[in-house]
């Protein structure tokens, strides 16, 4: 205990209870704080009142407190998750100790009256440096889902930034294409209600879009404040009521109403082990902040700099450890970009952000190492080009802009979860239907979707059906007036024939159809 608040600089303990919301929520907030402050003075630590008896007194109340020390002495104290409080606290009591530091001085010292016998402490805390700015605690979750409507008419990433834009956290995502025996378990709860098999019938008709979200800041309840931001469950009530949320956004009718949220806690725990049986929102010790994290981040060289100096720059990336996993140049549209800098929409400099990512092809990168989101922003260096060239004129933002244009010309992913959104962007998920035909079901089936696995696709559904003439003929309609139409309808539909073995009755021939999603 006295080494750790002996640590030269400030050191803010976080005391918090797992059932409270709002303790947990400032975790993710402490994160950010100390990412932005990069500060080597600057340390953080957690200590959990329901588990230590000197910290009895802050047990039964649903605030978190923030005890400030510096030089082994309690210099503030601050109660509630008032995140800009906290942020001015945290930056003023860093100036005033760096003061101290260097000048010398009293410290102001102040007393908690909830706080007892300190020595009781010790062990029992956990303290992280802020080189890593990791902070243990359980996170509170909620399921959201990105209905097959929403995604089918491709507004699943615009959603997710508009999720992320508003404070929430993604800690996990997948795109999953239910069979209705699945969907009929995750709505089991709706089974009496009129709706039931249309519902079943709606959620397994495409993929969905499935995410574990927390929330960065300031939740006191985050299954409530998710419901809350994607409106009411009908249609009409949400655009009525609230225009501004999700379901009124995105939504049609009352079963296409785009997302799902979970009802409760109990409930987001159920679909939490649905969905992602194998997950968890507390650390374990093989995420120790000392072992290095193989990530992926999305890098853009902007059209201009893309035409001259992309060997160049892809050169720098392959020396830093870098790994293009992923490449493709793609000339973007006005609307597209404005979609992916939507929350850039506000700023001076969005208009000429547009003009740069529309008057050519971009080259779009995802990268993979170790700490790549943190080791890539760090070789761009700062946003801001004049900042960049005036302060570290090394950076690749300062070698590579253009003479004339206040635009940077290269992107880099702010977090992993933006990574996450910004490579499906760039990258989204493709799907095609294949077909294997009757006459090839029987004997090659087998054959066939080994190849399909092979060569990098996953079956994400497969039936199999024997199609009726007017199934045949809907499905090849493009080809009706061919004249091998008939034959091919009739081909479709015939069964395979078999030489039975003795004793046993012929077999039938299947049309197999699979949907089939490629792995990138």
């Amino acid at each position: 205990w006295e080494e750790v608040l002996a640590t030269k600089g400030l050191t803010v303990v976080d005391v918090y209870q797992h059932w409270c919301g709002p303790c947990r929520a400032v975790i993710s907030l402490l994160r950010k704080i100390n990412n932005e402050l990069g500060d080597e003075l600057l340390h953080f630590a957690t200590a959990e009142a329901d588990s230590i008896d000197a910290l009895e007194k802050y047990r039964g109340k649903c605030e978190p407190t923030f005890l400030f020390y510096g030089g082994g002495q309690l210099v503030a104290v601050l109660r509630g998750a008032n995140a800009p409080l906290l942020q001015r606290m945290i930056v003023d009591q860093l100036g005033k100790e760096k003061l101290v530091l260097e000048h010398g001085g009293q410290r102001k010292v102040v007393v908690d009256n909830d706080l007892t016998d300190g020595e009781k402490i010790k062990e029992q805390w956990t303290h992280h440096h802020s080189e890593d700015g990791e902070i243990a605690a359980t996170k509170s979750i909620t399921v959201a889902i990105i209905k097959p409507d929403a995604v089918a008419h491709g507004k699943a990433n615009e959603i997710i930034m508009k999720i992320q834009d508003a404070g929430f956290e993604i800690l996990a995502q997948d795109e999953r294409m239910l069979t209705e025996a699945q969907a009929g378990e995750f709505y089991q709860h709706k089974g009496t209600e009129e709706c039931f098999k249309d519902l079943v019938q709606f959620m397994s008709s495409g993929p969905s879009r499935i995410l574990v979200l927390s929330q960065l800041e300031d939740s006191s309840d985050v299954v409530q404040n998710w419901l809350h931001f994607i409106g009411p469950a009908d249609i009409e009530e949400a655009k009525r009521e609230k225009p501004e949320s999700l379901r009124a956004q995105y939504g049609t009718r009352t079963l296409f109403n785009a997302v799902h949220g979970s009802e409760d806690r109990d409930q987001a725990d159920r679909e939490l082990a649905f969905f992602f049986p194998d997950f968890s929102t507390a650390p374990g010790k093989a995420q120790d902040a000392e072992e290095e994290r193989v990530e992926r981040t999305l890098a853009l060289i902007r059209p201009d700099v893309a035409r001259g100096n992309r060997e160049e720059i892809l050169t720098h990336i392959n020396k830093s450890g870098f790994k293009v996993s992923l490449q493709r140049e793609v000339m973007l549209t006005e609307e597209q970009a404005r979609v992916f800098y939507l929350h850039c929409s506000e700023e001076d400099f969005f208009p000429a952000l547009l003009q740069s990512m529309t008057r050519g092809p971009v080259l779009a990168l995802a990268l993979t190492r170790e700490d790549a989101v943190q080791h890539w922003k760090n070789m761009l260096g700062p946003f801001d080009l004049k900042r960049a060239k005036k302060e570290h004129p090394e950076c690749l933002r300062a070698r590579f802009s253009m003479e004339g244009d206040p635009v940077n010309q290269l992107h880099g992913s702010q977090s992993i979860e933006e990574a996450s959104r910004e490579i499906s962007f760039f990258f989204p998920v493709q799907q095609t239907l294949a077909v294997i035909k009757p006459d090839a079901v029987d004997q090659h089936k087998d054959m066939i979707l080994e190849e399909i696995h092979n060569r990098g696709f996953s079956i994400r559904r497969m039936e199999e059906k024997l199609l009726s003439r007017e199934m045949a003929e809907g499905f090849y309609k493009e080809h009706r007036e061919r004249p091998f139409f008939s034959q091919l309808v009739e081909f479709m539909c015939r069964l395979v024939d078999h030489a039975p073995p003795p004793q046993e009755t012929p077999q039938r021939g299947y049309l197999a159809l699979s949907q089939v999603f490629k792995l990138l």
